[in-house]
């Protein structure tokens, strides 16, 4: 009797931690690619800008109340610029290039958010005094301030640092509009990667600085070889210097943020985690303060639970369904939706045939990475699925239509047109080099695609399927493993694409675009 009671304690003490551990938030916090964090509080509502770089509109901005659950409320841009590699033109391209890390400042009532780009060559400055509705304005000004950090200080002067390595304090004009002609522009730090070790594989970059009770806290990120991404932060009582630096977070590879504070004065770091294939994932780590230095995790390790709201998943805060159906005064496209590199708005339309998603090739392309206008949005862990719905009756011979898992290697399904007949074919770049696995005749003009992704203990493999009446589903060629590569720097994406290999003037009908967290 007694082992029965005890056995029904401990059932009932499990089920109770459970239902604790269930209503509370799990790290990652976000188990999708939104890298280079930054993040600010204005009353009891929390902004987060992110990096999404060559996708357009871009530099999106991220809304919460409780740290844990986001919404996407907007971009600062719908194009960074206009060039040759930002249009996919002439053989040039900006994978893993166009706006890198950014910054979210809120002063004297107006946002900004700024960043840099090595494909315009400029640091760009964005600003509104309504974050969640805009509009935003833009001035920019070169050189580009790697991974920069906006402080504007007590006296009315305002800052850049920025650089890798060897840590620089740039002074802007107060307009924000340009480095100040005869200002302070030092470097603060010298080889600010000494604190973690004489044994450096990454410098220390991904700067983010904070005045906190008088004091300048500047975070960096380095890399010890051998060793995992490491965060490391250093204080002065003057933003010149000097200052002093210690290691602050060396657990699971969890680096590369700054600090946030709760309304009731609770303390976090937002760092995010290199997750494989998926991309670079969130996290969240309590902040304790001892001797006036941020105390990162529980007992120098990032935990697995918080003491947060749990999370209620990303859709539809930063992915969502679409039935492409559109009503007076709605956006063309949902926030979720980004084009890869800047669309050619002539070649897609919502209008022409309405609850479709029209893709007109305008050009001929080679290859998936090569064709304007695909449409994406992130996939996400632990799994998840895109399934399209498509009407193929208007491509043209060479034209190829469908649904890829957008990086480096990807992987698609789709329907190619070629000498009059329409076949389903599967193609794999997990190689490096595009190979169509298998294709099947189609004798109809509509078609179900699919494609499935586990990214479970970072399994990173993912699987095709066609189907004829949207029901019944046929697997289809072979199994992608999907890897992240630098060349792209991002996690897979879903992409909606259709582009001529022979002739342009062709188009594609997408009735819709279904998205799960689930696979079979």
């Amino acid at each position: 009797m007694k082992n029965t009671l005890l056995k029904l304690a401990t059932l009932v003490l499990a089920g109770l931690v459970l239902q604790v551990r269930a209503d509370n938030a799990q790290n990652p916090i976000i188990q999708a690619d939104v890298p280079d964090m930054a993040m600010i509080r204005v009353g009891d509502t929390y902004y987060m800008s992110s990096t999404t770089m060559h996708m357009s509109p871009g530099l999106p901005i991220m809304k919460s109340k409780d740290l844990v659950n986001w919404q996407l409320i907007g971009y600062a841009y719908d194009t960074l610029g206009d060039n040759v590699a930002l249009t996919l033109q002439n053989g040039k391209n900006a994978y893993g290039s166009g706006s890198w890390a950014s910054c979210l400042r809120y002063h004297d009532g107006v946002f900004y958010v700024t960043t840099f780009s090595s494909t315009t060559g400029k640091t760009h400055v964005y600003r509104t005094k309504d974050i969640e509705k805009g509009p935003w304005t833009e001035n920019s000004f070169r050189p580009s301030l790697h991974d920069h950090s906006l402080i504007f200080d007590d006296d009315g002067r305002v800052y850049m640092v920025n650089g890798g390595g060897n840590i620089r304090l740039t002074e802007l004009t107060a307009d924000v509009t340009g480095i100040k002609p005869d200002g302070f522009n030092q470097v603060i730090i010298t080889n600010a990667s000494a604190v973690a070790g004489p044994n450096v594989g990454l410098n220390a970059e991904g700067s983010q600085m904070f005045k906190i009770n008088g004091k300048y806290y500047l975070f960096n990120i380095t890399w010890p070889r051998g060793g995992m991404r490491t965060v490391i932060i250093h204080r002065a009582d003057k933003i010149t210097g000097p200052y002093e630096g210690r290691v602050a977070l060396m657990d699971k590879g969890v680096a590369q943020g700054g600090l946030i504070d709760t309304p009731q004065g609770d303390w976090y770091a937002y760092l995010f985690q290199d997750h494989g294939a998926v991309g670079r994932i969130p996290y969240l780590v309590p902040v304790k303060w001892a001797d006036g230095w941020p105390v990162l995790g529980e007992n120098g390790k990032v935990p697995d639970t918080l003491n947060l709201p749990a999370s209620t998943g990303v859709s539809p805060g930063i992915v969502a369904s679409d039935e492409f159906d559109r009503h007076s005064g709605d956006a063309a496209l949902p926030l979720v939706w980004q084009w890869n590199h800047n669309p050619d708005n002539k070649l897609w339309s919502l209008t022409q045939r309405p609850g479709f998603l029209r893709l007109t090739t305008g050009r001929v392309d080679a290859d998936f990475l090569s064709a304007r206008n695909t449409l994406t949005q992130r996939t996400f862990g632990p799994e998840s699925s895109g399934t399209i719905a498509l009407d193929v009756s208007k491509l043209k011979d060479g034209d190829f239509a469908g649904l890829g898992l957008l990086q480096k290697n990807y992987g698609l399904v789709g329907v190619k047109s070629d000498g009059g007949t329409n076949f389903i074919v599967m193609v794999s770049a997990d190689n490096h080099s595009p190979v169509e696995v298998e294709r099947v005749p189609l004798t109809q003009s509509n078609v179900f695609l699919k494609a499935e992704c586990d990214f479970k203990n970072r399994a990173d493999k993912a699987k095709f399927f066609y189907s004829l009446d949207g029901k019944s589903w046929i697997a289809i060629g072979s199994q992608l493993k999907m890897s992240y590569t630098l060349p792209h720097f991002m996690g897979y994406r879903f992409g909606l694409f259709n582009f001529a290999t022979k002739t342009p003037g062709g188009y594609a009908d997408f009735d819709y675009f279904h998205v799960s967290a689930k696979i079979q």
